[in-house]
């Protein structure tokens, strides 16, 4: 008889190698403080380096996606997964115990269609990143959307709404968190950001721009055209 895990962990990786292994070590003994199963699958966005290799040393399931683009990547994923629930995470973001155990808890609650969590960086930061990071969190909480670094939801509910949009480059959880919260009021059910404790995620991208640069691209937020261009949305893909 075949069994299925309860729930998917989905990583999108591009040229991650210098994260995945430690990324996918902080999985394993987060999935370890959950009574329920789950599996990990990390999409081979067609990366160069060694990213595949490193994943399968860990004992990920490895799938392959070779248009570059995260939105694809992710879907890519779920189409590979057999968990009732979703949870996608960035390949540079450390998940622990307690925050996957809430995600799980807000999901199995049945009152609930999906969510995010508040994020914190990795490394100091300027004081100027450091509030964009509160305003994200508090518009976060405030408007139910869920940064990229992780994304929880109810697989069908996934499915219904249509995955990710594979017309936009960045910004595509945006949009899914603003269609699974439609749907979820349809259904009775909210859209939860997990508020404590925040996810680690890493700034590498402090240490390749300057701030006004990094705030410039979170400009990008209020210009919703500028997501369907790979070109102005490079600063998502560079390695």
């Amino acid at each position: 008889m075949l069994t299925y895990p309860d729930y998917s962990i989905i990583i999108p990786a591009f040229n991650e190698e210098a994260f995945i292994a430690d990324t996918l070590e902080h999985v394993t003994h987060s999935m370890a403080a959950t009574s329920l199963t789950g599996e990990v699958i990390v999409v081979n966005n067609n990366s160069t380096d060694r990213t595949e290799e490193l994943a399968r040393a860990a004992n990920a399931v490895v799938v392959f996606e070779p248009v570059n683009q995260i939105s694809r990547a992710r879907n890519t994923g779920a189409l590979h997964a057999r968990g009732r629930y979703l949870i996608f995470l960035d390949a540079d973001t450390c998940l622990s115990g307690k925050i996957l155990t809430a995600a799980l808890d807000n999901l199995e609650s049945g009152s609930c269609v999906g969510g995010g969590v508040c994020i914190t960086g990795d490394t100091g930061t300027t004081a100027r990143i450091e509030r964009a990071i509160r305003w994200w969190n508090s518009l976060s909480v405030r408007f139910g959307l869920a940064a990229g670094c992780f994304v929880y939801c109810l697989r069908d509910v996934f499915e219904t709404v249509g995955g990710f949009n594979e017309k936009l480059y960045a910004s595509e959880e945006i949009w899914l968190s603003r269609a699974l919260k439609k749907r979820g009021v349809s259904k009775g059910l909210d859209f939860r950001i997990i508020e404590s404790p925040a996810i680690v995620t890493s700034l590498r991208k402090h240490d390749w721009y300057s701030d006004t640069q990094l705030l410039m691209q979170m400009a990008l937020l209020f210009i919703p055209f500028a997501f369907y261009s790979k070109k102005l949305c490079g600063f998502w893909y560079k390695r």
